[in-house]
């Protein structure tokens, strides 16, 4: 799949400027240093075993199968790791490797505040400074993981500049990591950025493709037929979907945030309605104006409402590997509610966009089908923001 180096087909790449070419270049020497390394593998693993709590169950939802009569439907439980998202095996996994440079400052940005508080809780187990950047927007929206990032020991900087959200806040890190780079080291939290940032994000996250690959074997003795995960950067989805890529039996969706409606100018669809563009240093789907800008971005899930997408999502999507659709708000708060109800579990608004297309796609498939939903994180950071809009009478539960 990749012709060359930090590409998927056409896109991904390294379009930065020269300031930070030499600073990219050591991430990426360190990186294919140690990724196959086994001694570095024993540590990320003894990690992930002792501290994330892997391996963590791919969980037969039954009621919410029953409910939507027809294919069974799995879930991948990242909710149920440490800091309550998959976020944390990449963090860990970059954490480990910024030591290994011999960095003491990590920098990161975050939206729905799961990967902040990701990098917040690895630094402060290794010991090391951590900034966050967070779109100011975002922070009033997820007060509570702002508050998590601090209690943990980091700095949280607000970003009022442009939306105000998660693009912005990955600009205002990638300007820290030039001016800083001799002893900060930048932990991107998705899929996305200038080589070798998407490639090393899926490969931290690729053990949960992994894992469900040998449980589903195990509690199926098959492949399931589905695959189906939320996608705003998209590192969750990459990361379940990777180990699956070269079974073409089965169908991949990636569930992007259609906002207040395709028909609008809120929505974050990049895979829908976007064209390709290069934005944060690599070529991908983008929401782009006429100039080749950004445009202004929206969804619910502050985790989900970016202008571009992962290099390597775009690749799948040109060559027809996978197939993209979007979930609107309201139907993300309907599957939120859905899950809660049905499982006794409350999923990140962010998951309840993949939770959402899988009843619906359930619902049109035989019995003897299976689907496996990334449940990527859990919506205790959700719960606040979603009682505040139920009262304010903006959504039904």
């Amino acid at each position: 799949m990749e012709e060359r180096k930090g590409y998927f087909g056409q896109f991904g790449g390294s379009f930065v400027p020269e300031p930070l070419v030499a600073v990219l270049a050591e991430v990426e020497e360190y990186f294919y240093k140690f990724i196959d390394d086994p001694q570095f593998q024993k540590e990320l693993h003894e990690y992930y075993k002792q501290y994330v709590g892997r391996e963590n169950p791919l969980y037969y939802a039954k009621n919410l199968s029953e409910k939507a009569g027809g294919a069974k439907i799995y879930l991948k439980r990242e909710d149920l790791n440490h800091t309550g998202s998959h976020k944390i095996n990449n963090a860990i996994g970059q954490v480990l490797l910024a030591k290994k440079m011999n960095k003491k400052r990590v920098i990161a940005e975050t939206g729905a505040g799961q990967h902040g508080v990701a990098t917040a809780t690895v630094c402060a187990l290794m010991g090391l400074d951590c900034t966050i950047y967070m779109g100011e927007i975002d922070t009033k929206r997820q007060e509570l993981n702002v508050f998590r990032m601090e209690m943990l020991g980091a700095k949280v900087v607000p970003v009022s500049d442009g939306t105000a959200t998660l693009k912005d806040a990955v600009d205002a890190a990638l300007l820290d990591f030039v001016e800083n780079a001799e002893n900060t080291y930048y932990l991107l939290g998705s899929a996305v950025g200038p080589h070798p940032y998407p490639t090393m994000v899926r490969e931290f996250q690729s053990i949960i493709g992994k894992e469900a690959k040998k449980q589903i074997l195990e509690a199926e003795g098959r492949l399931p037929d589905y695959l189906v995960a939320c996608v705003g950067g998209g590192s969750n989805a990459i990361g379940l979907f990777h180990d699956f890529y070269n079974d073409k039996n089965v169908q991949i969706i990636g569930v992007e945030p259609a906002g207040k409606g395709l028909d609008t100018n809120e929505h974050a669809a990049t895979m829908t309605l976007g064209s390709i563009g290069v934005i944060h240093g690599f070529k991908c789907f983008t929401l782009q104006d006429e100039k080749g800008e950004p445009l202004p971005v929206h969804s619910i899930a502050a985790g989900l409402d970016y202008p571009g997408v992962g290099p390597e999502h775009s690749f799948y999507k040109e060559s027809g590997r996978a197939t993209y659709v979007s979930v609107t708000d309201d139907q993300a708060l309907e599957a939120f509610f859905l899950l809660s109800k049905m499982e006794g579990i409350t999923p990140a608004i962010e998951s309840a966009h993949a939770i959402s297309h899988a009843v619906a796609l359930a619902a049109s498939l035989d019995q003897d089908k299976i689907i496996i939903v990334n449940l990527s994180g859990r919506g205790d950071k959700d719960v606040a923001q979603v009682k505040e809009m139920i009262e304010q009478k903006k959504y039904q539960s």
